[in-house]
């Protein structure tokens, strides 16, 4: 007769495990106290008073560590505010760094830079593209939307607009040419010149030069290129400019995109018509070279690069092509690139000033020396319009 029992469950066992563990433990426990009681040969430990040390010393740094949370939080929020301002007095200082450096340009002109300190504020400044023959453009463009004399001082002075023609020198320095302009620029002193050989083909280089040139006299927010057979409206330029005037990296002007000429002997030949792909191709797009503006950090960059800017044929094309690859704005500004009456003069009828007007099919104002007065008549803003504008 066999006898059976109740299997015993993996708990019961368990527990008495437990049990065991814990009865050994206190015999055991109970052994060495008494032991180490009556044992004066042995060295008595007291690991007490030890934990209690650590306890308290971690208790205390505990506490410190939350007592001190909130201000660890403030000091990083104003080391990140001090590192963001730390960034932007280093971008500040790269720019006045570049806008002071010394560069010389390759030719027979070297450029001389002023020193920081001596740089003049300004807002704008507006370089008339020109050449040694075109004098009586000049004094179109003086008789009508150019301050003269007493005014060109008052509009530097109160307004911060610079307005020079832009002129290089002749292939024999101190000949007749030059001469000439000496004798105007002592009449008008509306002059900027540069350490430069005038010449068609030369343009490119004309262009980096001016802007290069600029910088280094006056610390502007914008720098305007215009030839002198377009007509401005100085205030409407000036209030375009203005809403733009926390971009740092601006290229302001009527955008286009032209074919690539590979053919010789046409107007605008492009000699590296190959550099842009298949023929029939078009140009990337570009501000067109009658009238552009560009920011503080752009003059300055041409200004830094200035031996290593590579000129096409065609000087807008050089400036756009030298923008290429950087972060900048390009603005499409269609009030810069208006035409001649009508167009212009319903767009005043309007209310719809134009910053700039000329003709396209000339490139210009067609016929500019007889026709810029009537154009001025038609579509100039008035002779209060750049006073009032509020910079």
């Amino acid at each position: 007769m066999k006898m059976r029992g109740k299997p015993v469950s993996g708990r019961t066992i368990l527990v008495i495990c437990i049990a065991s563990f814990l009865a050994g433990s206190l015999f055991t426990s109970r052994t060495w106290t008494w032991s180490s009681i009556h044992d004066h040969s042995q060295p008595q430990i007291s690991i007490i008073p030890q934990l209690e040390s650590v306890t308290q010393d971690c208790d205390h740094k505990r506490k410190l560590v939350e007592g001190k949370s909130g201000d660890i939080m403030g000091e990083v929020a104003k080391t990140h505010q001090a590192i963001q301002s730390l960034d932007k007095t280093i971008s500040t200082l790269e720019m006045e760094l570049a806008v002071a450096r010394t560069r010389q340009t390759n030719g027979q002109f070297p450029i001389e830079r002023k020193s920081n300190q001596n740089l003049q504020k300004a807002f704008v400044v507006v370089g008339i593209n020109t050449a040694f023959s075109s004098k009586k453009r000049r004094d179109s463009v003086r008789e009508t939307w150019m301050p003269r004399g007493a005014k060109l001082k008052k509009l530097e002075k109160d307004k911060g607009v610079v307005v020079r023609f832009v002129i290089g020198h002749s292939a024999t320095p101190g000949g007749v040419l030059d001469r000439a302009i000496d004798a105007e620029e002592a009449e008008h002193k509306d002059f900027l010149r540069l350490k430069h050989v005038e010449g068609y083909h030369e343009l490119s280089t004309k262009t980096r030069l001016y802007f290069s040139t600029a910088v280094s006299i006056w610390d502007a927010d914008f720098y305007v290129k215009v030839d002198d057979d377009v007509h401005v409206n100085l205030g409407m330029l000036m209030s375009t400019l203005a809403r733009y005037r926390s971009k740092p990296r601006i290229y302001i002007g009527c955008m286009k995109s032209g074919p690539v000429l590979s053919q010789k002997g046409v107007r605008y030949h492009e000699p590296e018509y190959w550099k842009f792909g298949e023929e029939g191709n078009k140009y990337f797009r570009h501000a067109t070279g009658q009238i552009y503006a560009i920011s503080k950090d752009l003059a300055a960059y041409i200004s830094i690069n200035l031996p290593i800017l590579h000129r096409y044929a065609n000087e807008d094309v050089s400036l756009g092509s030298w923008f290429i690859g950087l972060e900048v704005e390009h603005v499409d500004e269609h009030s810069m690139c208006c035409g001649t009456p009508p167009d212009c003069e319903w767009k005043v009828r309007m209310g719809n000033i134009c910053a700039a007007s000329f003709d396209w099919k000339c490139s210009g104002i067609c016929k500019s020396v007889e026709r810029m007065k009537d154009v001025h008549n038609s579509c100039g803003e008035g002779d209060g319009g750049i006073w009032n504008v509020d910079l």
